[in-house]
C-alpha cells in the first residue's frame, strides 16, 4: 500500500467560477482550442459529454513532455458546479496506484483537488502536474475575458 495524499489548489477567476464549469461541464472538447499549448486532445470514449460514467481522454503537454489520461466520470454535481474525475489509465498510474481529480467551482473561485495513492514513498507529489491545472483554468478565464 502506497502513501496516501491530497492537494488542494484555489484560483480567482474574474469571469465567475460557473463559466469555468461550463466549459469543462458542456463544452471540454473546446479546451485543446482554447489552451493548445497544453492540451493537444480530448475525447468522449464511452457515454456523452461529462456525465456519471462517461469515459474521456485527454492528450497533454506536462512539464514538456505529451501525456495521456483517461478517466471515468465519477460524479457531477450542478449545484455545487463540481466534477470527480478518476484516473483510469494513462501516465498518471504508473506513478500513482490510484488519481481523482476534483474540479469545483464558485462565483470567484476554481478549485481543484488531487486525491491521490502514490507508488512509492519516493514519488513525488503532484505538484506541476496541480501548476499545469491552475494555468489551463486562466487559459479558460483568457479565453472567457475576450
Amino acid at each position: 500500500m502506497g502513501v496516501k495524499g491530497k492537494l488542494i489548489a484555489s484560483v480567482e477567476v474574474k469571469c465567475g467560477g460557473h463559466l469555468i464549469h461550463d466549459i469543462f461541464h458542456t463544452n471540454t472538447h473546446h479546451i485543446s482550442n482554447i489552451s493548445p499549448n497544453k492540451v493537444q486532445k480530448f475525447d468522449i470514449d464511452e457515454g456523452e459529454t461529462i456525465k456519471v460514467g462517461s469515459v474521456v481522454s485527454w492528450n497533454y503537454s506536462d512539464d514538456g513532455k505529451d501525456k495521456i489520461c483517461k478517466q471515468v466520470i465519477e460524479a457531477v454535481d450542478h449545484e455545487k458546479k463540481s466534477i470527480t474525475w478518476k484516473v483510469i489509465g494513462g501516465d498518471l498510474l504508473e506513478l500513482y496506484n490510484s488519481f481523482t481529480i476534483i474540479t469545483s467551482h464558485d462565483h470567484q473561485w476554481t478549485t481543484w483537488t488531487f486525491v491521490y495513492e502514490k507508488k512509492t514513498e519516493e514519488t513525488p507529489e503532484p505538484l506541476v502536474l496541480l501548476a499545469y491545472a491552475l494555468h489551463v483554468t486562466k487559459d479558460v478565464e483568457s479565453h472567457l475575458l475576450k
